[in-house]
């Protein structure tokens, strides 16, 4: 296999306390951390200083659940909405790329549109829209719906919802604000554009009342390992976030979808993938190992249950098994979904209830020196698994700081990673390209 000479992406995932389920508990994380600025900030100069590509902040629009007695033994009962603390992040910070979550099940296009290409000027060239269709069924009841959308109805919606946001995105040509003070004109009429959408969803007429974006449009960032999900991902998606945890797997989904995009008329190279990893580094092996199993130990079953049960789907009971005996007997979900994912591991590992909710809750755990972390980060990535990593620090403050001061700089001498960043924009760094407005191609295509 021919060696790459491109170079590793890399994202730091913002969560609370830090990414472990039980992390608020370790004395080495910060337990008030969920709204709390200054904490933030701190996380996205560390991020900056290592010269990750992004930072990146999940989101549901309810409570994680409305089963409060395994909740209440996390640190997800609260949390910033997204785009508000990329906005704050924006003004701390100078190069990061902010990868915000938003749902096309409970929003309406016109304002997604409108908020990421204001958070596209507000960071000039930084934004990207981490697309979800929502997984906690717990949401529709915010929005007066009784249940949640179905599952291939939410990726239809999805996909129109994502044509209507870029082309909204496209209201304006680059240079349709002279601003000409000797003229009086502010804006060339001739270079606004309305949509008109109408399709089965929705009906939007634009135009954007905001500028088009410094990128064209913000990166756009997706997530689906079902069918649908990887439909979507391989005609839309930018960056990837991806879950496997064995690199087989890996590279078995890197490139069905590199395929999948390549069959659409896409460039593969234009489609970033970035599985998740959690990164437990010590000293030596035995240090590192050390670490991970103190953050398991404080995992509660109730929660332990709780985790494994929303991740097999809510139709699942557990209670009155043996944690310490097998699963019991599970029907299969949308194929190549996390769910099915976990009931293959259950299923060849010969795993126990409690053994696979530790298994869960330990992410993707890459435990061992800043050594072994690098090791494992060049094999994916030349293994072309991978073309970088969503990085799960397990605690904040700390494990950034470890990882920033300890693992990049084995990166750079390998030629892995950047030194300092290149471009102006998320896209420019990423190696993505800048897209041209449809309206002004249209017209230049007609002349």
């Amino acid at each position: 296999m021919t060696r790459r000479t491109d170079q590793l992406k890399l994202g730091a995932f913002l969560a609370n306390s830090g990414h472990h389920v039980a992390a608020w508990r370790h004395p080495l994380a910060q337990a008030d951390a969920s709204l709390d600025f200054e904490h933030f900030k701190a996380i996205a100069r560390s991020a900056e200083r290592g010269r990750f590509d992004a930072l990146f902040v999940a989101d549901v629009v309810a409570l994680w659940g409305h089963h409060l007695d395994a909740l209440s033994r996390t640190a997800r009962g609260e949390h910033f909405e997204p785009l508000t603390l990329m906005a704050a992040l924006a003004a701390v910070t100078e190069h990061i790329g902010l990868i915000a979550t938003a749902t096309t099940s409970y929003n309406e296009p016109y304002h997604i549109a409108r908020k990421f290409a204001s958070l596209d000027h507000l960071s000039k060239g930084r934004a990207a829209w981490n697309l979800v269709t929502s997984v906690v069924s717990d949401e529709a009841w915010n929005f007066g719906r009784e249940s949640h959308i179905e599952h291939a109805d939410r990726y239809q919606r999805a996909e129109e919802f994502h044509d209507v946001v870029k082309g909204l995105w496209d209201s304006w040509d680059d240079d349709a604000f002279p601003r000409d003070k000797a003229s009086g004109q502010y804006f060339d009429p001739d270079k606004l554009h309305t949509l008109n959408h109408r399709g089965q969803h929705f009906a939007v007429r634009g135009p954007l009342n905001v500028a088009r974006p410094p990128q064209g449009h913000p990166v756009l960032v997706q997530a689906g390992a079902s069918e649908p999900g990887k439909a979507l991902a391989a005609r839309v998606a930018e960056v990837i976030f991806a879950s496997h945890h064995e690199l087989p797997a890996a590279q078995a989904f890197y490139q069905d979808i590199k395929q999948r995009a390549a069959a659409l008329g896409r460039d593969p190279d234009h489609i970033k993938i970035l599985p998740g990893v959690t990164p437990f580094i010590g000293e030596t092996r035995e240090q590192a190992q050390a670490l991970f199993d103190e953050f398991q130990a404080l995992i509660d079953p109730v929660l332990g249950l709780r985790l494994l049960a929303d991740t097999l789907g809510e139709d699942i009971d557990l209670s009155g098994h043996d944690l310490d005996g097998p699963l019991p007997e599970t029907p299969a979900g949308q194929r190549g979904s996390r769910r099915d994912q976990v009931l293959e591991v259950a299923r060849r590992d010969n795993l126990s209830i409690r053994q696979l909710y530790l298994r869960l809750a330990g992410g993707n755990p890459v435990i061992g020196t800043p050594e072994d972390i690098a090791d494992t980060f060049e094999a994916w990535f030349q293994g072309r698994a991978c073309d970088g990593f969503n990085v799960f620090f397990p605690y904040f403050p700390g494990s950034i700081d470890t990882f920033v001061d300890q693992v990049i700089p084995l990166l750079q001498a390998r030629g892995l990673f950047r030194r300092e960043y290149e471009g102006r924009t998320l896209r420019e760094n990423l190696g993505l390209p800048r897209p041209a407005n449809r309206f002004s191609a249209r017209e230049e295509a007609r002349a």
